[in-house]
C-alpha cells in the first residue's frame, strides 16, 4: 500500500488510532440498536459537557446528510437559505438540500469566504413576498471553503443580524475543529451564536461520523421531538449507532497527558503542517514562480501554480484544481492538510515545487 500522504482532502486521511481503539472498545456483545445503547449515552454525556447542557446531539453518517437534516430542522418548505456562494451545500452536495430538503439556497458573492452582516440585504428584502423562497436560515461554514476563519466578534457580529432579522443560523462545522484550534477557543466558543451546528468527525481523524447538534435552547424541545424523525426519513439514522457514538465521544473527550481533546490535537496539527507547507513556498511566490490566493489561516493553502508546475506536482501528489488561473496557463488549487500529514509531506512538495518551477523559467 502506497505510503504517500496526499494534499487533495483531509478526507483522505487515515483513521486516529484513539479513534480505532474506541471502535474497538464497543464492538463486543450484542447492544440495543439505533441509538438506545451506552456508546450513543456517552456521546450525549460528552455533548452536553463540550458543548453546553442544554445542547443535544444525533449522530448521522456524513456531512451532508447533516447539513439537510439541520436545514430541514430549522426550516419550513418554503424557506430559503442563504450562504456563501462557496458554501459546501451550494456547490458540493449535488443539490442535496434542494433536491431532498426542499430548500432553496440563496447565494451570497463571499471573495474569501466570508459572510458579514451587509451579506445579509440581498435577500431580506423577500421576507413577506408569497413569491420568493422566505430567507428563514442562514447557513455560516467555520473555517470556510477557502480556508479562512472568523474571528469571534465576526461570527457574533453576523450571527446577531441574522437572529435580528428573524433567521435562525445553521453552522457548517465540517472543519470547526479547525476553526477552533486555530482561534485558540473551545469548540463551543467557535460555535457562539449558531442555533444548530453540524459536528464534522470525518475530516479531523473519525471513520465516517458526523453529528447534528442542536445548541439554542429554546429549539430544545421543538427539535428533539422533530429530528429523530428527519433523521430516519432521510436515511441518516444508524442501526449500530454504538460505532458512529463511539468515534464521536473519543474526538470530544479523550486527552493527552497535557489534557488536550484529541479534536484540538488532529486540528492543531493539520493547521501547522499548512503553515509549514505556505512558509516552504514562499520563495517561489516571491520569486513569481506562483501566488497565494488566500490567506493560511485554517488547514488549506490556496495558491495559484503555471499548469505546467501542477502537472508535475500531480506525478507525486493528489490536490484538487479548485477554479482556471487569472491567464489560460495557471489554475488555482487547492492544497488540503489533514491531521497525519507530516512535515516531510510538506517539504518534499515544496522541493518538487522549487525544482519543476527552476526547470519551466529555465526553458
Amino acid at each position: 500500500m502506497s505510503q504517500t500522504r496526499h494534499f487533495a482532502s483531509d478526507n483522505y486521511a487515515s483513521v486516529h488510532p484513539e479513534v480505532l481503539a474506541a471502535i474497538a472498545a464497543v464492538d463486543d456483545g450484542h447492544e440495543p440498536a439505533y441509538g438506545a445503547d451506552a456508546a450513543t449515552a456517552a456521546f450525549d454525556e460528552a455533548v452536553a459537557t463540550v458543548f453546553g447542557a442544554d445542547a443535544v446531539g444525533y449522530p448521522v453518517f456524513n456531512g451532508t446528510g447533516a447539513n439537510v437534516v439541520s436545514l430541514m430542522a430549522l426550516s419550513p418548505r418554503w424557506g430559503g437559505v442563504v450562504a456563501s456562494e462557496h458554501a459546501h451545500i451550494n456547490v458540493d452536495e449535488n443539490g442535496a438540500p434542494e433536491r431532498v430538503g426542499g430548500l432553496k439556497i440563496l447565494p451570497v458573492p463571499a471573495p474569501d469566504g466570508r459572510l458579514s452582516p451587509a451579506s445579509l440585504e440581498r435577500w431580506i428584502g423577500d421576507l413577506g413576498d408569497e413569491h420568493r423562497a422566505q430567507p428563514l436560515v442562514l447557513s455560516v461554514t467555520q473555517s470556510t471553503e477557502l480556508g479562512t476563519v472568523y474571528s469571534l466578534d465576526a461570527m457574533r457580529a453576523l450571527t446577531d443580524a441574522a437572529h435580528a432579522a428573524g433567521m435562525r443560523v445553521h453552522l457548517d462545522g465540517a472543519r470547526i475543529a479547525n476553526a477552533a484550534a486555530a482561534l485558540d477557543v473551545s469548540l463551543a466558543e467557535a460555535c457562539a451564536g449558531a442555533d444548530v451546528l453540524s459536528f464534522g468527525g470525518t475530516k479531523n481523524g473519525a471513520m465516517g461520523a458526523e453529528a447534528v447538534v442542536v445548541l439554542a435552547p429554546d429549539l430544545h424541545e421543538p427539535l428533539t421531538a422533530a429530528l429523530p424523525h428527519l433523521r430516519k426519513a432521510t436515511m441518516q439514522l444508524g442501526s449500530k449507532m454504538r460505532y458512529t457514538s463511539a468515534q464521536l465521544t473519543a474526538l470530544l473527550t479523550s486527552v493527552d497527558h497535557a489534557g488536550v481533546p484529541l479534536w484540538k490535537r488532529n486540528a492543531s496539527h493539520a493547521n501547522a503542517m499548512a503553515a509549514r507547507l505556505r512558509a516552504a513556498l514562499e520563495p517561489l511566490a516571491a520569486d513569481g514562480v506562483l501566488r497565494f490566493t488566500q490567506p493560511t489561516e485554517a488547514n488549506a493553502v490556496f495558491v495559484e501554480l503555471p499548469r505546467t508546475l501542477a502537472a508535475s506536482l500531480r506525478e507525486t501528489f493528489r490536490f484538487y484544481d479548485w477554479q482556471p488561473g487569472t491567464s489560460a496557463d495557471t489554475v488555482e488549487v487547492r492544497l488540503m492538510c489533514a491531521w497525519d500529514t507530516q512535515a516531510e509531506d510538506c517539504d518534499r512538495l515544496a522541493a518538487l515545487a522549487a525544482s519543476a518551477g527552476t526547470s519551466d523559467a529555465s526553458r
